[in-house]
């Protein structure tokens, strides 16, 4: 990495906040198959502020005997069985996926990660049944917590659809690539580091202002 990191571990109890998005074919986890899942690592920089620091994504072949709904797959515009899609089994997928995250929980010498997402139950809800069907027995994730961007775009931008809530906070939003999981993973963290960076500015002229007042007195 670029960019020297200073260890997360204190920040959020202990916890690695990791962005998670993925793409279904339907929402029922346990019926319908996952067809990409995309993972975003953010960390602190020297400057202690909460920046993006590794990307990692796959397309997912759907696991045997998977239900596709025609609903879901006209909606996310992905063809499950397309030659060029380049999908990997979805063992694999979570392999490739958890392999940073962990390297990660490491080096910021936490004790496990917590899910980001845009209404995030839906994620770790499918990320833990991709799980249990692959036989994973050391999923990095916190199994029920997770940190909800809708709610903090709500707070911070009046805003809680991720387009809307992206565009609040001045970032640049492409309709055209949306439901890409890669892309809503890479927006929703960008949006998350903004909000906990704008909170942490905040919280510092609170302490400014504190202190000012303290002494006029």
């Amino acid at each position: 990495m670029e960019t020297s990191i200073i260890p997360l571990e204190k920040r959020f109890r202990g916890y690695l906040p990791v962005v998670i998005d993925v793409e279904t074919a339907g929402f029922n986890p346990k019926k319908n198959a996952l067809l990409e899942i995309a993972a975003v690592i953010v960390e602190l920089n020297e400057a202690h502020n909460l920046v993006v620091t590794e990307r990692y994504s796959a397309h997912v072949i759907p696991f045997k005997n998977s239900e596709l709904d025609a609903a879901a797959l006209k909606f996310t515009g992905i063809d499950p069985f397309h030659p060029f899609r380049m999908a990997i089994e979805e063992k694999a997928a979570l392999e490739l996926i958890f392999k940073p995250i962990k390297e990660a929980i490491k080096r910021n010498k936490c004790t496990k990660a917590i899910l980001v997402g845009h209404n995030p139950a839906f994620d770790i809800a499918f990320v833990n049944a991709a799980a249990h069907r692959s036989q994973l027995k050391k999923n990095p994730f916190h199994p029920f917590s997770t940190f909800d961007t809708a709610t903090l775009g709500g707070l911070a931008y009046q805003q809680t659809v991720l387009a809307k809530a992206a565009q609040a906070a001045g970032l640049h939003w492409e309709s055209d690539k949306a439901h890409s999981a890669l892309y809503d993973a890479e927006k929703t963290a960008e949006l998350f580091c903004m909000i906990i960076n704008r909170w942490k500015h905040l919280e510092s002229l609170d302490t400014t202002q504190s202190k000012t007042n303290t002494e006029e007195l």
